[in-house]
């Protein structure tokens, strides 16, 4: 005689307390579990009813899908004993052969947007997605995670974990909104429907960075150290500086930068991450830095990105990552022997150069217009679409000279 029903399996102990909800079936003692691929916490799974209590807050939803994973079963079971070839083997088989029409999961979803992404070269985020898609699947430990089962406790138990982990605040934070940016496309996809989203009562972070920026005469001192000529702290100075001479370029910038962006004394390139447009007049320190890397045949003014290497993929992006990391560590360095009391990166020059235009008493619209920043509102663009490029150019060369 052939057994079966709902339960929660609780062989193993989960650290989290959820619990996969599954089928036992029992057949001459023996006995096998088909997951419905609901998971819960124990306080949400009614022994007696063999279903999820109304605590839940999608427990109706919940219960529909139990529903169908039981129902498929039974039938199955029902036609093996009816033609006397019951067994787990025979079931699972079953099972397995016949056409799914399951719900589509996570992270075949998730997959598909990221690819997407890699398509259109948009790899920064392309990598931020699939970080946070990887750290809730491990969590959870299902790569057959459903929408649906993407609640607001499952959220919450997976904050609680980064945390105790050690993750920071602004980690967490990209982590759920890259999760939440995906649930909202699977809801216009008609992928999940918009009554179980779950990211009503989830707050997600933002801490403030601490002050990144150093003072004119930390640039000064930076430029005065006696540094051995082509080593590699003499190299993360020139890129640190060359970030600082063209209004806070970001790494990956300069890493682009081709002989063509070079037009009559100025440099004209759009900024990677926003597409800003940037045209910076060329002063003489800002010359001479690129003259050290010059080479006749080379694609790029840095020799950053090298051989044949596909801009904006997932090896640039690495290899881009790369250089930080090794530049961040040679600056850190330059920063401990000038006395800074925070670690000195490429980011601080960006930072600084902002925060030196500020402290020049330059205005909020001149300095968002001159590093190509949105600023205000519609109105306040189109004032700052008339500003003049000699004036950023007086603005860059100001605060360039404070620092000889």
């Amino acid at each position: 005689m052939v057994y079966y029903k709902l339960i929660l399996d609780k062989k193993r102990v989960k650290s989290d307390g959820i619990y996969t909800v599954v089928v036992r079936i029992i057949n001459d003692k023996a006995n096998t579990t088909i997951s419905t691929g609901v998971r819960i916490k124990e306080e949400y799974w009614d022994v007696s009813a063999q279903q999820v209590n109304n605590q839940h807050p999608n427990f109706q939803q919940l219960n529909q899908s139990i529903s169908a994973v039981y129902l498929k079963i039974q039938k199955v079971i029902h036609k093996l004993i009816d033609a006397n070839e019951f067994s787990f083997e025979a079931l699972k088989k079953e099972l397995s052969d016949k056409p799914k029409s399951m719900p589509v999961t996570f992270k075949n979803f998730s997959n598909k947007i990221i690819q997407g992404m890699m398509d259109v070269n948009r790899t920064g985020n392309a990598i931020v997605y699939q970080t946070a898609v990887n750290r809730l699947l491990n969590y959870c430990g299902n790569d057959s995670l459903k929408f649906v089962e993407i609640d607001y406790l499952l959220l919450d138990a997976f904050r609680h974990k980064l945390i105790l982990d050690g993750a920071k605040t602004n980690t967490v934070g990209n982590y759920f909104r890259s999760i939440r940016a995906i649930y909202n496309i699977a809801i216009k996809s008609k992928v999940v429907d918009r009554s179980l989203y779950p990211f009503y009562d989830v707050k997600i972070k933002q801490q403030k960075t601490t002050k990144r920026a150093i003072d004119i005469q930390g640039i000064s001192d930076i430029l005065g150290l006696d540094i051995k000529f082509n080593s590699p702290r003499w190299h993360a100075r020139n890129y640190f500086m060359l970030s600082f001479l063209l209004i806070g370029a970001s790494f990956t910038d300069l890493a682009y930068l081709k002989p063509e962006n070079i037009v009559k004394g100025r440099i004209i390139f759009s900024r990677r991450k926003t597409h800003k447009r940037y045209s910076i007049k060329l002063h003489e320190e800002t010359k001479k830095i690129l003259s050290y890397y010059k080479a006749p045949d080379s694609k790029y003014l840095l020799p950053i990105i090298i051989g044949n290497v596909q801009e904006d993929s997932i090896q640039a992006k690495k290899l881009i990552s790369q250089w930080i990391k090794t530049t961040n560590k040679y600056l850190k360095r330059i920063g401990t022997e000038i006395g800074l009391e925070s670690p000195l990166t490429t980011y601080v020059a960006r930072h600084t150069w902002a925060t030196t235009a500020k402290r020049l008493g330059y205005s909020n619209e001149l300095i968002a217009e001159a590093m190509g920043h949105e600023y205000g509102n519609r109105t306040t663009a189109i004032y700052l679409d008339s500003f003049d490029q000699d004036v950023i150019d007086e603005m860059n060369k100001s605060i360039y000279y404070k620092t000889k």
